[in-house]
């Protein structure tokens, strides 16, 4: 019996098909919830991120998400381009700004370079919420080269 292909499944772009400027982007409006879950998984309970009274005596005069919840889309994005197959090697993160319960994340890869020999490329890599720059770096990721 053939198998069905899933229709959810993004497609895997081969690295051949990769072409410097190409990017991808995933949209995530961030809740309460979210932050609950994050602590919970990650047993990262730090008030900043829970307590709103405490979070309110902070240089950030409320609470913020987590940052490395905000900076998880980028596998999120990385899974859309170059896709499935793609191994996530590296990551640099720089926080340039807090992200806050019912922000809408924007968290986007743009291929910057591409190293067919290794199958390799250096991604880069940026969150934004608005036009505002809360997450910065850049990605390496080797990608299947086609047959």
């Amino acid at each position: 019996m053939d198998e069905v292909p899933r229709r959810d499944v993004p497609r895997a772009y081969a690295l051949e098909d990769l072409a410097v400027g190409m990017s991808a982007t995933y949209r995530h409006t961030l809740t309460e919830a979210d932050v609950i879950a994050f602590a919970d998984l990650t047993g990262d309970h730090n008030p900043l991120h829970l307590d709103e009274a405490f979070a309110r005596t902070t240089r950030f005069k409320g609470r913020v998400v987590h940052g490395m919840l905000t900076a998880s889309f980028f596998s999120t994005a990385i899974a859309i381009l170059p896709g499935p197959g793609t191994v996530y090697l590296s990551q640099s993160i720089s926080f340039r700004a807090p992200v806050r319960i019912g922000d809408t994340v924007e968290a986007r890869v743009t291929v910057a370079e591409i190293f067919p020999e290794k199958a390799r490329v250096r991604l880069k890599t940026v969150c934004l919420v608005g036009d505002t720059v809360v997450i910065d770096g850049e990605a390496m990721a080797m990608v299947p080269k086609r047959g």
